[in-house]
Parts: C-alpha cells; sequence; structure tokens
C-alpha cells in the first residue's frame, strides 16, 4: 500500500533510511518533519503493516512547479520489484502536484541504481532526463562527498492523467 506518511511513520523511516546505504542518515528529528510537514510530497510503502519504501521530496519556495526529490529507500526484501518507480508514479499523480512539470533530484556518479530508477521513470512519462553539476566534491563538500548532479526531468504535462 502507498499512502502519505504520518508523523508516527517517523522512527520506522529513520530506520529504513540507516538500512538503506549509500543514503544519507537525516536526524529522527528531520525525519519526523517530512512525515508530517512534507507529508503531501512524500510517501511510503507498506507491506503485511512494515514500512518497506519511502520518497522524501518537496517543491522549493522560488521554484513552485518543481518536485524535488530528496531520498527514495526501498527495503531490501522488497528490491527489484519495481517499488522505486511505483512510489514515484504515484506521487507525481496527486492532486496536490498538478502544477508541477519538472521533477528534479541529485545523484552521485556511483548511484546506479538511482540513475535507472529515474531513467526508467522519465521514460515512462515521455520526458527527457538532463544532467548538470548541483554540488561539487571540493567545493561544496571539501572532499568529504562525492559530487551530487542533478538529474531533471521535464516536461511532466503530456504524460499525467491528472
Amino acid at each position: 500500500m502507498l499512502r502519505e506518511p504520518h508523523a508516527e511513520d517517523g522512527p520506522a523511516v529513520s530506520a529504513l533510511i540507516a538500512a538503506s546505504p549509500p543514503l544519507d542518515a537525516n536526524s529522527a528529528y528531520c525525519n519526523l518533519l517530512q512525515c508530517s510537514d512534507f507529508a503531501e510530497t512524500c510517501v511510503v510503502a507498506e507491506s503485511d503493516g512494515r514500512l518497506v519504501g519511502w520518497i522524501s521530496a518537496y517543491r522549493p519556495p522560488s521554484h513552485p512547479d518543481r518536485l524535488f526529490v530528496w531520498q527514495v529507500a526501498v527495503a531490501a526484501e522488497a528490491r527489484g520489484q519495481g517499488l522505486g518507480g511505483r512510489m514515484l508514479d504515484a506521487l507525481i499523480e496527486r492532486p496536490a502536484l498538478r502544477a508541477v512539470r519538472e521533477l528534479t533530484t541529485t545523484i552521485t556518479d556511483a548511484n546506479k541504481a538511482s540513475w535507472a530508477l529515474f531513467g526508467a521513470f522519465a521514460r515512462r512519462r515521455g520526458a527527457t532526463l538532463t544532467r548538470t553539476l548541483r554540488f561539487d566534491r571540493e567545493r561544496h563538500f571539501a572532499g568529504a562527498h562525492d559530487t551530487e548532479w542533478q538529474a531533471s526531468i521535464a516536461p511532466l504535462a503530456f504524460a499525467r492523467s491528472n
């Protein structure tokens, strides 16, 4: 089952992220805020009462026509079944996101699973995925994190059913 998160999902979201390297662990409070204040732009997936998927996203205030996907996590036992793609599709189809025309995210070169997930999403939507430098390893992370490339997927309007 795919649904909006609730504040009570915060601990399970934190546990899922911790069990999903290479995702950066957020504070429990950050995950709690995402589950409550940003619930309409986040998704949880449940199977047999257990949280097995998570997407955190938000609409940047300076670009309300964009949806920035922050994290996608899928539990080990649910991987390889297309859950990440189903969560992205369910999220972008929400009535609250009708004005969204572009989906963006950042991905490191090494994260082949994420490149595949977002590439497949773009193809399903009949959209183009473009890649540009967003945060440089040396300039933005002082060498402590790999370069993050922005994947932009647009236009989304043509494939939307709502």
